[in-house]
């Protein structure tokens, strides 16, 4: 039997849960998520951007969203993310201003817009000190007291979430477990009760032994490993550059104490591997 596909690759998680045939598996895994801040159980939801572009699949730059309209008029925004990229707080407060500004047309009121959610699903720790699941809401500080409902951002953290000290009665640990990549034989113990969840892991298994699924699933592997790659060399470049320049202000520092005690220009440039010009440079910034 083919090998699973990591339900995290975001290629994968839109095709289980940004498809028409799987909007009930979405709409589960929705009213899980949201069930601490929206007052009613959603029960329609219309996909916004169900198409998948394979061009997308080899752009390590693009963005694999679920995107969701409710039947109140909400947006919702579901983005899996594989690995750091940093910002993750600013860009979420991007998209979801984004998404709210886009709602607006010429001539209509401010008081049409409704409410955006983004729901960011990390497989990295992001927040010290919190839950694997936080709600971000805007909120006056001393009072708590809600300033406008409009604005919800969430933050889920699946290495936080420890599979031998949750509890699967909180229904949002179950899908959770699932998407980190649980072991296949402690499913029927995740999907019993849940036949949403039940699907979503029966379209894991139907993905995973296509043959174009297969081939589209590894374009996508590759160019998020590609991605990866470039944001840790750059990182670690900047680290390089970080050090040099350090070693070269220590260099500058020895001379300019040396300088201080009236001890030759020879002799520094030997003792410190600067050039005789670089400590007249010093020197004349001494006077």
């Amino acid at each position: 039997m083919a090998q699973l596909f990591d339900p995290k690759n975001d290629f994968v998680f839109k095709k289980i849960f940004g498809s028409e045939e799987n909007k009930d598996v979405l709409l589960a895994f929705l009213n899980e998520t949201l069930k601490h801040t929206e007052r009613e159980a959603l029960s329609e939801i219309v996909l916004v951007n169900p198409n998948l572009d394979k061009d997308s699949l080899q752009d390590k730059l693009s963005i694999l969203d679920v995107r969701v309209k409710t039947s109140s008029g909400k947006y919702i925004d579901i983005e899996m993310q594989l690995f750091n990229k940093y910002d993750i707080e600013k860009r979420s407060l991007y998209l979801w201003s984004k998404l709210y500004e886009a709602q607006l047309s010429e001539g209509q009121k401010y008081k049409e817009l409704n409410k955006c959610i983004t729901i960011n699903i990390l497989n990295y720790s992001f927040l010290p000190d919190t839950p694997y699941h936080s709600i971000f809401q805007l909120r006056e500080i001393a009072t708590q007291l809600p300033l406008i409902d409009d604005i919800e951002l969430h933050f889920i953290e699946l290495p936080k979430l420890k599979e031998n000290a949750v509890s699967l009665e909180e229904g949002l640990v179950k899908w959770l477990l699932f998407l980190k990549g649980t072991e296949k034989a402690k499913w029927e113990v995740l999907a019993m009760n849940e036949p949403q969840l039940r699907k979503a892991m029966d379209t894991l298994e139907f993905l995973s032994q296509n043959e174009e699924a297969r081939r589209l699933y590894e374009m996508r592997q590759k160019a998020l490993h590609d991605e990866a790659s470039m944001l840790y060399g750059a990182r670690e470049e900047g680290k390089a550059e970080g050090k040099a320049e350090g070693k070269a202000e220590g260099k500058f520092e020895v001379a300019r104490n040396m300088l201080g005690e009236g001890i030759a220009v020879s002799l520094i440039s030997r003792m410190t591997g600067l050039s005789e010009q670089e400590i007249e440079r010093l020197k004349g910034e001494r006077h």
